[in-house]
């Protein structure tokens, strides 16, 4: 817990998901008492995409539960990161609920027209990836960025391992991971002067639903089950285990409070071992 994160107002986006990375952001900044908005794509999932969204009514029960819990304001609010209208909305709503942020955490993200090679991509496919994985990140930033000037505070982008270690036919995702990084040290540079900190968190292969959609894909195609591509996958990390959605939102908090107040511009990896580099 981060005592200095009390009373502050936190927007995580791509939040919606109880088993997901930006869920466990959310409630971890809720457990040292900041207020919460969780910002998502209301979207149903029918099994032919990665689930990484929920709801209306699964979302807003979230948000009662975060307030329940940990004695917050908590609210969830509607948007797509590929739309700049709806980020406006959300932007709008945002500060008429919370008038200032403090922190924001851009994690909403999705991977599209997996597996293919660079060759064989599908345009439209590659392009929404990117649009949505990066150019979201810079939309948001763009519309949340104003709400900091006043009092400052922390922007936490995740990014991914694939920003650095490039995976086989998923080049879209990894190229726009590899951007968020650069992002990440463009923002941090241009707003260090505003008293605003931007880091990026790298994680590796973290157990979600995400991630298992990832398992039967690829037992799919491999002809394999879910199971034994987990198994191998472990195999590749030192630690000997996938991460938790927790591990990551234990180092979001740390970058969002003043305990890495001399900290901006990083890339940090949550891989197990599995990525022993900068």
């Amino acid at each position: 817990m981060y005592l200095d994160l009390k009373g502050k107002t936190a927007l995580v986006t791509g939040a919606g998901k109880k088993s997901g990375i930006g869920y466990a952001i959310a409630q971890k900044l809720a457990d040292s008492g900041a207020n919460v908005v969780i910002a998502d794509m209301v979207k149903k999932d029918d099994g032919s995409q990665p689930p990484v969204s929920g709801n209306r009514e699964e979302m807003i029960a979230l948000t009662e539960e975060l307030s329940r819990r940990f004695d917050v304001k908590a609210a969830f609010v509607a948007v797509d990161v590929s739309n700049n209208s709806s980020i406006k909305q959300m932007a709008d709503e945002v500060s008429a609920q919370f008038e200032n942020v403090q922190i924001l955490c851009n994690n909403a993200g999705t991977v599209l027209g997996v597996p293919s090679a660079i060759h064989t991509y599908d345009d439209d496919a590659w392009l929404k990836t990117l649009d949505v994985n990066l150019n979201g990140v810079f939309r948001v930033s763009k519309a949340v960025i104003p709400l900091m000037m006043n009092t400052g505070g922390s922007v936490i982008n995740i990014a991914s391992r694939a920003a650095k270690v490039p995976p086989l036919f998923n080049g879209a995702y990894a190229v726009a991971k590899a951007g968020v990084v650069m992002l990440t040290k463009v923002m941090a540079r241009e707003l260090a002067g505003n008293g605003i900190r931007v880091n990026a968190v790298c994680p590796g292969v973290i157990a979600t639903d995400f991630t298992r959609w990832r398992f039967n894909l690829e037992a799919q195609i491999l002809n394999s089950t879910s199971e034994d591509r987990e198994a191998e996958m472990v195999q590749s990390i030192p630690m000997g285990r996938l991460g938790s959605s927790e591990e990551v939102a234990n180092l979001v908090a740390f970058l969002a409070s003043n305990q890495s107040s001399y900290t901006t511009g990083q890339a940090i990896n949550v891989t197990g071992g599995q990525l022993m580099e900068l």
